[in-house]
């Protein structure tokens, strides 16, 4: 099966697609790089004004890396040297930002910690919508309308993603399945064929049991869709169709909180885009299981009543009169 998608291993060189945003590429890729490609990484997202001031030599040395390096890391973007990362990057910096970041000093009227979270979490969104093409969302949904059946991989807090994706997924009528424990969607990979198709979540990309899940279904012939928050990981090197989740700077105890959101948000996409190519399909399978869910709701207050009210008057003897 031809498959048309952001490619999850580093782009050769001149070959990075212009509607993909660099910086969140960067972030995305920044766990599964090695030293010194990290540091020129973090020096790019650190402050990326001053980094396409200086020359290719300045930054080497203030970076302790090679002038090689530098090169190697344009090129795993999908760049043909350090002036086409240069460009690049001013380019991005001349797009007008709509919501100020945290590198200014403080000032009055400061966002209070609700306001902060939500901003963050909007920006996360946006850099996860310049993070994917149009060409990946189309592959994915593609496959999944067309599969025998669809099997879900995912374990830690990526896992409610999984089981929320994979409960929609059945409410519209498409032949999904997941497994809690990890061992058994070993199994579960284990019996995939062809015209089957295996869809991981995680953050890292790099979760043992996901992964080898997600090989084992692609080695038996499966086509593979992941949805993760690192580009360039084992998990996205697996897959035919990497969709990505933006990292976010949103963290409590070091969890990135908001990564789960944009995995979320990723999910509705391919649910709306399967929604709109088979609606009447859709439509009649959720009213379908409406008959049935909407019997297990508990009654309003109101709706309550009235059928206490109703109950007793059934229940209730007729008085008879002695005479």
């Amino acid at each position: 099966m031809h498959i048309t998608t952001m490619k999850s291993r580093r782009w050769k060189a001149g070959t990075r697609n212009p509607k993909v945003a660099l910086m969140p590429l960067i972030q995305g890729m920044l766990p599964s790089l090695k030293r010194a490609q990290r540091r020129i990484a973090e020096a790019v997202l650190d402050d990326s004004e001053q980094f396409i001031s200086h020359s290719i030599s300045e930054l080497a040395a203030d970076y302790g890396v090679s002038s090689g390096s530098i090169v190697i890391f344009c090129k795993s973007l999908g760049l043909r040297g350090f002036p086409a990362l240069k460009i690049a990057l001013a380019r991005e910096l001349s797009e007008p930002v709509l919501l100020s970041g945290e590198k200014g000093q403080p000032q009055a009227g400061l966002p209070s910690v609700l306001q902060q979270v939500f901003e963050r979490h909007v920006e996360s969104l946006r850099q996860t919508f310049k993070l994917n093409t149009p060409d990946s969302f189309n592959s994915a949904v593609k496959c999944l309308l067309k599969a025998r059946r669809i099997v879900l991989f995912s374990i830690g807090l990526s896992y409610p993603v999984a089981y929320s994706l994979y409960g929609r997924l059945r409410l519209i009528g498409l032949p999904d399945f997941i497994e809690f424990d990890c061992h058994l969607q070993v199994a579960a990979a284990a019996e995939m064929n062809r015209g089957d198709v295996g869809l991981a979540v995680s953050v890292s990309g790099s979760t043992r049991e996901t992964v080898e899940c997600l090989r084992l279904a692609k080695e038996r012939g499966a086509t593979t869709i992941c949805i993760t928050n690192s580009i360039g990981s084992l998990l996205a090197q697996t897959t035919d169709i990497p969709l990505y989740a933006a990292p976010s700077a949103v963290k409590y105890f070091q969890a990135p909180l908001a990564s789960r959101v944009t995995q979320l948000v990723l999910a509705d996409v391919l649910l709306a885009l399967i929604g709109q190519r088979r609606r009447r399909q859709v439509l009649a399978h959720i009213r379908h299981a409406e008959q049935y869910l909407l019997k297990h709701r508990m009654p309003t207050t109101a709706a309550s009543s009235a059928s206490n009210r109703r109950r007793r008057s059934q229940t209730t003897m007729p008085s008879v009169r002695i005479s």
